[in-house]
């Protein structure tokens, strides 16, 4: 490894592996904009993508690792507009994570039908692109100048990263690409020795890896089927046509056992060294828990003191000036992060594994792998793709996982990406594999409870509770860990609105607590729902589901390529009563509804009770993934959720009802 990487980096280099594998598959800028041909100009349909609304003609990625320090790689787009469909492509995205790669350098312009070009000058935006579980991708924003079928437009960017641990060339795109050509310059030097690793799959015919005498790898590509997005699919990039590059420290091993083998022997090496000194443990844990206390006890109050030390992976990032004067230094061991009061995650993973230890019970460090980005294949050899530290403890006979490292995880649970994987469990002979288990789908629940009247006008009014627990809380917890009261309120409100069909007025009116991840997370609402009972005659009508608006659009395609993947199993549960004014009274109520999937089911039950309607529903999902054979029994089950959610409560005026 280079020696810019200096002694306590090294150590936390698998930690950090898979993480940056993600950053860096990002795309970047080639240099310049290459002559457009006649052929491109004129070119109106590709035969070997029919119907295609655009079609990417050439693209280009030159990634540097060799520059110490100065990581980054150029990206080029060329894309060809066919269709009046195809002007959206001139809205451009380009993804990056914010605090960890920069965008730069970027230049783009317009090529019209007759070879005239636009160049772009216009505001350059940025916006959220994907939150997901943990991780918040943004995007600089540009849209294109003189969009009009037949004309190709270009962009090119430089995206700066701070390692060069791992790179991948993700060859798949939204579009067709007619051609493509990809370069890699590695690292090279430094005071560690290393290999570089290849690997790859679902590459066009007589595409492959080639490394020119420089050692320079470089790759053309033609003809690269479009890639199709998906509601509830894999990672994408698992799916998508890629080769992996990953610098593996130290002596190559060509058998899968051997370097697993030989991996675990390294990193518990590392680990045993990070949690030798452990004088100062044995006084925290003296003081932490009792005596008398049971062995599930002492676990919890080591938990909860873990949690209490600074987790300097989910802060703000810092400028180098801020951290010159905050004179933060780097943590040596475990002593260091009591002393100093703060740590990375797998440093407050390995304190907390010395703390239970020194309580006297059985516990091991594990190194397990994400599938937030990959799926794990040990076949392939690649480490960095165990790249999550956790702890297991022995316990009544019991195998306990633990992720302290992550903020707000509950007691007893790993973060969702981490959960029904393979994990590497760690000891002086070299360790073994293990697999960590799938939570519940009681252990992470949606609650709504309502208490509402309807209006004479037809609007629901009252107050709303919703409680959310296990992984629920934690990444709404951690969605919103650097952001201010009224961001999170915000955040709480739109999460409502999402739930609803219509217009909707919602005002948070309590205080949830964040920061303490052994509690529900509890928010407090007045809900107005505009409009919503509708009139038939002298009838009126009322949906049987209020909190329905994301299944309304659920698998609604009549085919699917990809398997059904969920993050991890939960439910949801509605309790509504809705006071009806004293004119109306209840006519007629669904049928109680109950579809049984086995690992997804549905239930509803509507009750009149003396002119106030009880409102039950609940959805489970109870599975992790599906393969696409089983799509259409999945559709069909939706289509059945929206056909109950969609039944009409009638109501009549009450002198009508009587008078029947």
């Amino acid at each position: 490894m280079s020696s810019w990487i200096h002694k306590a980096a090294y150590r936390s280099l698998f930690a950090l592996v898979a993480t940056i594998a993600l950053f860096s598959a990002l795309p970047c800028r080639a240099q310049g904009f290459p002559p457009l041909t006649d052929e491109e100009i004129k070119m109106t349909s590709e035969p070997k993508a029919p119907g295609a609304p655009a079609v990417i003609l050439f693209r280009e990625v030159d990634r540097d690792d060799s520059r110490q320090g100065s990581v980054h790689e150029d990206n080029y787009y060329r894309v060809k507009i066919l269709s009046e469909d195809g002007r959206k492509f001139a809205n451009v995205q380009i993804p990056f994570i914010k605090n960890v790669d920069e965008v730069v350098h970027i230049q783009a312009r317009t090529i019209k039908p007759d070879g005239s070009r636009v160049e772009f000058n216009d505001q350059i935006f940025e916006k959220s692109l994907v939150k997901a579980r943990g991780l918040k991708v943004l995007a600089k924003t540009l849209t294109l100048p003189a969009i009009e079928p037949g004309c190709v437009i270009e962009y090119s960017y430089t995206l700066e990263l701070h390692h060069a641990y791992a790179s991948h060339w993700i060859l798949s795109e939204e579009l067709f690409t007619k051609n493509a050509r990809f370069s890699l310059r590695p690292m090279t030097g430094g005071i560690v020795p290393f290999t570089l690793r290849q690997s790859w799959q679902l590459l066009p015919p007589g595409s492959k890896p080639v490394t020119e005498a420089d050692r320079t790898v470089t790759m053309e590509v033609h003809d690269i089927p479009p890639f199709q997005v998906e509601d509830f699919m894999p990672p994408p990039n698992e799916l998508k046509a890629r080769v992996d590059f990953i610098y593996e420290i130290g002596r190559v091993e060509n058998d899968p056992n051997s370097f697993w083998k030989h991996v675990g022997q390294v990193r518990d090496s590392q680990m045993e060294a990070f949690i030798a000194k452990r004088k100062g443990i044995d006084e925290v844990v003296a003081q932490t828990i009792a005596p008398n206390d049971t062995p599930q006890d002492k676990l919890r109050k080591i938990y909860n003191r873990v949690h209490q030390v600074r987790n300097t992976a989910f802060e703000l990032r810092k400028t180098e000036q801020e951290e010159k004067r905050e004179k933060v230094k780097v943590d040596e061991n475990v002593e260091d992060v009591l002393k100093r009061g703060y740590g990375n995650p797998w440093q407050l993973d390995w304190l907390f594994l010395a703390m239970v230890r020194a309580a006297g019970l059985e516990a091991y460090g594990c190194w397990v792998s994400s599938r937030a980005e990959y799926f794990f294949n040990a076949a392939m050899m690649q480490s960095g793709h165990l790249n999550e530290s956790a702890v297991l403890v022995k316990l009544n006979g019991q195998d306990l996982y633990f992720h302290p490292g992550s903020p707000f995880v509950p007691f007893g649970m790993l973060n969702w990406s981490e959960t029904a994987t393979a994990g590497w469990r760690m000891d002086k002979d070299g360790g073994g594999w293990v697999k960590t288990p799938l939570p519940k789908i009681s252990d992470s629940r949606i609650e709504h409870v309502a208490r509402l009247r309807l209006t004479d006008s037809g609007s629901l009014e009252g107050t709303l509770k919703v409680t959310y627990t296990g992984l629920e809380a934690m990444y709404h917890r951690q969605d919103v860990r650097n952001s201010d009261d009224i961001a999170r309120k915000k955040f709480l409100e739109d999460r409502i609105k999402n739930q609803i069909p219509g217009t909707v007025e919602v005002e948070l009116t309590n205080k949830p607590d964040w920061s303490n991840p052994e509690t529900p997370l509890v928010a407090e609402y007045h809900l107005t729902v505009s409009n919503w009972a509708s009139n038939a005659g002298k009838r009126t009508l009322l949906p049987a589901a209020l909190f329905s608006a994301v299944e309304k659009r659920l698998f609604e395609h009549s085919e699917r390529v990809h398997p059904i993947y969920i993050d991890y199993p939960y439910e949801k549960e509605d309790d509504i009563t809705i006071e009806l004014p004293s004119g109306l009274q209840v006519d007629s109520v669904p049928p109680p509804q109950k579809q049984d999937g086995h690992i997804i089911t549905y239930t509803l039950q509507v009750d009149n009770d003396h002119n106030t309607l009880h409102l039950q529903r609940k959805l489970g999902w109870d599975f992790l993934l599906l393969e696409p054979k089983f799509y259409p029994a999945l559709r069909n089950f939706f289509q059945s959720v929206r056909t109950g959610d969609d039944q009409q409560i009638v109501l009549q005026p009450a002198a009508a009802t009587a008078g029947n």
